[in-house]
């Protein structure tokens, strides 16, 4: 038995679950409950590092670059289920932040957990992915132990990227390996071994953070509302339209009309009424101002 794994928090007997098998079920999810509450603070305790990650992916992406994550298992899984959401969210292109899993898309719903111990595998994802020094690979593995996740982000850091790494132990190997390491430390597990529990939960926080803030950083909101949305169902339609009520203080009508009028951009609809510039103004506007919605209506009211 290699010492390393021994010695992991995630990998140790969680003394207040020993007898879940003997629990009844009310108290086996007051078990549960309990463990989860401790994930917050640990997230709260890796602030300062989370921070530091979310100013070097908004210089990265505003810049040029793009941001990936990477990783093995439930951690890579979290990856993608992250990156899949901010198109919709944001409206940001597909590749601007991406998900891989080690063992590809397939691993996404069959576990396939012999690829995390593939240093070949970690090597030729970043060479495929045509990563530059302009980009920012975000290393996920619970352990901070998964040979695919750290050899990834050595050959991120020889092409001039910057790594970033989420883990959840302290003085993990892949904190050796990246420029700044996030390490909410949440514990022996319910189940010993499963960081599909709380090590999973206080990773998707963290993700959560990373993508949010860096896009809020970009101009991708208006206050808090989702102004980038893409309206590509009857829900988002809705909600854009909600959105530009909101923002402009208009009637459903207007929204609507606005709404056409701007090709079914939300910001831009909403920076037309506020300023009443055409959709080409308008577009120009925001281009100008780097699609921040709200500098972009102060920049214009000045003007006028």
């Amino acid at each position: 038995m290699e010492q390393y794994f021994a010695e992991l928090t995630t990998e140790k007997v969680n003394p207040q679950t020993q007898m879940i098998d003997e629990c009844t079920t009310e108290e086996m999810l007051h078990l549960l409950n309990q463990e989860d509450a401790k994930v917050p603070a640990a997230v709260a305790a890796e602030i300062p590092q989370i921070m530091k990650a979310v100013d070097i992916l908004y210089h990265s992406l505003k810049n040029g670059g793009r941001m990936f994550y990477i990783g093995a298992g439930t951690s890579g899984r979290l990856g993608v289920l992250d990156a899949s959401e901010c198109p919709p969210t944001f409206g940001v292109d597909p590749m601007l932040v991406q998900g891989h899993i080690a063992g590809g898309d397939i691993a996404l719903r069959v576990a396939v957990e012999g690829f995390e111990d593939s240093i070949e595998e970690g090597i030729a994802l970043i060479e495929r992915a045509l990563v530059t020094a302009r980009d920012v690979v975000v290393g996920i593995s619970a352990s901070g132990s998964a040979s695919f996740v750290i050899a990834g982000l050595k050959r991120a850091a020889e092409l001039g990227a910057t790594t970033i790494g989420v883990v959840n132990n302290k003085g993990s190997r892949l904190e050796a390996v990246c420029d700044v390491c996030i390490a909410p430390v949440v514990g022996p597990e319910v189940i010993m071994g499963s960081t599909r529990l709380k090590a999973g939960t206080a990773q998707k926080l963290v993700l959560n953070m990373l993508t949010t803030c860096t896009m809020v950083k970009l101009g991708k909101t208006y206050n808090n509302l989702m102004v980038d949305l893409k309206a590509s169902n009857k829900k988002l339609y809705d909600r854009s339209i909600r959105i530009i009520k909101i923002a402009a203080g208009v009637d459903d009508d207007t929204a609507s009309e606005y709404l056409q009028k701007a090709s079914m951009n939300s910001k831009l609809a909403i920076l037309m009424i506020k300023t009443g510039l055409d959709a080409e103004t308008g577009k120009q506007v925001l281009q100008e101002c780097e699609g921040s919605l709200k500098l972009a209506i102060r920049t214009t009211n000045r003007v006028v």
